[in-house]
């Protein structure tokens, strides 16, 4: 694959797509804690690896409209947060998310007028994670629909799988977004406890499975349910090593 600009990027918070407000991103980062456990016998310093951690920070343009940046972000919400950024909005593309909880709101009115906030969002839980877009950013469903499989090129992993949902609008009784995998892009069964919860309207959700639980190398995203529109956006990480929360 070649090189990229990070021109028409996505970010979604909390079903909410406040992409068009978003002015930069500042920081998408995933860092790790480390401690010191150099021995007096060393030359060079010995670490050992401690917790994940996660964090996005983003400028934005005032827009009260509703469902915009302004009124996603006043209130400072307690509660945790899922943020989605996605790197492009085509299918397979790179995206990052995490639960998280938003610890500040800060606006500048500029000598020239321009009025712009900055936002830090700190991961709570599960630190920040990157994986592959299942849908191409939002993607629109009528009826029942079985999405397009995901190459993930390895033939299957053994170390569990995460997953992260936004529904931004719908109508009907509800949905319910289902994982699916094949090794032949072909065949498709579903993933052991890759179904999120059933929407009704606005929502995120963050899903994971067992930790040893086997990933084939085609990922797609199935619809079902009794709707007529549902708008969501799903993105997925195939774990290629163990990993712990």
């Amino acid at each position: 694959m070649a090189k990229q600009s990070g021109l028409g990027d996505n970010l979604y918070i909390a079903g909410y797509d406040v992409s068009g407000d978003i002015g930069s991103l500042s920081s998408i980062a995933g860092p790790r804690g480390v401690t010191d456990v150099t021995g007096i016998d060393k030359s060079a310093f010995e670490r050992l690896l401690l917790g994940k951690d996660g964090s996005i920070e983003f400028s934005s343009w005032f827009n009260p409209s509703a469902g915009q940046a302004h009124d996603r972000l006043e209130d400072l919400p307690t509660t945790d947060q899922i943020l989605t950024y996605c790197r492009g909005t085509t299918l397979g593309n790179p995206a990052a998310a995490m639960v998280a909880k938003q610890i500040n709101y800060d606006g500048t009115r500029a000598a020239d007028g321009a009025f712009s906030f900055n936002t830090s969002a700190q991961a709570n839980g599960y630190g920040l994670e990157w994986g592959r877009q299942l849908t191409a950013g939002k993607r629109t469903d009528t009826t029942a629909t079985n999405g397009t499989g995901v190459d993930h090129t390895d033939v299957s992993t053994a170390f569990g799988w995460q997953a992260y949902l936004h529904v931004f609008s719908f109508t009907g009784t509800s949905v319910t977004v289902t994982l699916q995998d094949s090794a032949d892009n072909s065949s498709f069964a579903a993933i052991t406890g890759g179904a999120f919860t059933a929407a009704t309207g606005v929502t995120s959700q963050r899903l994971e499975g067992a930790r040893d639980a086997t990933v084939r190398r085609y990922v797609r995203v199935a619809t079902s349910g009794t709707f007529t529109s549902a708008v969501f956006a799903v993105m997925f990480v195939r774990n290629t090593t163990s990993v712990v929360f």
